[in-house]
């Protein structure tokens, strides 16, 4: 299924061997002057099969991508799918940039990535500006470093928004991959920065917002993601005591239902516990350190915070003609346990929402959990 809007293309793939992917979304995506394929793939596929059949069919236009815990298609939530999306030329000039061994990213790696972009959309596009730029990541969701990543380039990037997801592996996490010129790259990301004259705007939403119980990380191991002790407590104990259940009962379900937020620069951004460890300790899906403030957060309706957004957006740009969006996985299983994913499901595709469930979203300099993010392009010209 395809949905056509000035260039942009969007498409789902339901088949099982990498070539015939390769060819029904090449038949459903190609357009004129293609500047950039991008796709999001369930983990249980051949990666490098697939990676390798999509840019032979494309070749020359670029195809990225990364694996997913479930897609966002043009006919809402699904899983074992491969989605696309194709830009062209005449709306948007695009530079991708593949980034390596992530252990070791730093400022200095951050800004050559960056310069490396901006020459390649400039090269295209003398006139391009700044602030009718945006970019995004798309990061191997079990390489821990994510929040290095992200804090690196959002520091060159300025004013130039920068949203991004963690790739997925179903619910296995054993292994994420990110695809780039016909190849599969474990311990790698993407950074993609995007120029276009069409309207946009980049967001985040999350269906939580602060409680009153705050709680002070008092040991921590940042590194490692784990937190050992809150309000100089064991760090279960004391997390189970401000949620009111008992340690025993603590659960994935639990973590999901109350995570904490961390407020900053007059924003909140939720952190997710990924389990409670025997030795009473708890690990995070984002990096938490020493001193930290964090608040128990208290749960709003998910499908009307979105409804509210998608509303939002609709005020500004008009209809979208594209939402590129990135969707905690966590929030995918609250919307099963409340058998709410179905019409969540029919609010994105009406929306043209395509994308994929992630390990973790970036926003700006923040790595974050439980958040909807992305950027929603309109389809008229920006005055």
């Amino acid at each position: 299924m395809t949905n056509k809007a000035p260039g942009i293309r969007r498409a789902i793939s339901s088949a099982i061997e990498a070539e015939d992917v390769a060819g029904e979304l090449h038949a459903a995506l190609a357009q004129p002057a293609m500047g950039l394929v991008i796709v999001f793939c369930a983990a249980e596929r051949d990666i490098s099969a697939l990676a390798a059949a999509l840019q032979r069919r494309f070749a020359p236009v670029p195809v990225i991508g990364c694996t997913t815990a479930g897609e966002i298609s043009p006919l809402g939530y699904r899983r074992d799918s491969v989605v696309g999306i194709s830009l062209a030329d005449l709306a948007f000039t695009v530079a991708p940039v593949l980034l390596h061994d992530l252990e070791s990213f730093h400022i200095g790696a951050g800004q050559a990535v960056v310069r490396q972009a901006m020459h390649a959309v400039l090269a295209r596009e003398p006139e391009a500006r700044r602030d009718r730029m945006f970019a995004f990541t798309l990061i191997d969701g079990l390489c821990g470093c994510e929040e290095a990543v992200v804090s690196s380039l959002h520091a060159v990037l300025g004013e130039i928004p920068l949203f991004g997801g963690s790739a997925g592996d179903g619910l296995r996490f054993e292994r994420t991959l990110v695809i780039h010129e016909g190849k599969a790259h474990p311990n790698c990301a993407l950074f993609v920065l995007v120029a276009t004259d069409l309207a946009f705007r980049v967001f985040k939403t999350e269906h939580f917002v602060a409680g009153r119980g705050k709680m002070v990380v008092t040991e921590a191991d940042p590194a490692r993601r784990i937190v050992t002790e809150i309000n100089a407590e064991p760090a279960a104990q004391e997390y189970a005591r401000m949620v009111g259940l008992n340690p025993a009962a603590l659960s994935p379900m639990v973590f999901a239902n109350y995570p904490v937020v961390v407020r900053v620069g007059g924003a909140n951004f939720v952190r997710s516990i990924q389990k409670m460890n025997s030795d009473g300790s708890l690990t995070f899906f984002c990096a938490i350190d020493e001193g930290i403030v964090l608040t128990v957060a208290q749960g709003i309706d998910l499908a009307e915070n979105l409804a509210e957004l998608f509303a939002s957006l609709r005020e500004e740009l008009g209809a979208p003609a594209l939402v590129l969006g990135f969707d905690c996985i966590l929030r995918g299983l609250e919307m099963d346990k409340k058998s709410i994913r179905d019409n969540v499901g029919r609010m994105m595709a009406d929306n043209n929402v395509v994308g994929f469930s992630t390990y973790g979203e970036q926003y700006q300099a923040m790595h974050v959990n439980q958040t909807f993010t992305g950027v929603a392009v309109g389809a008229r010209r920006r005055k």
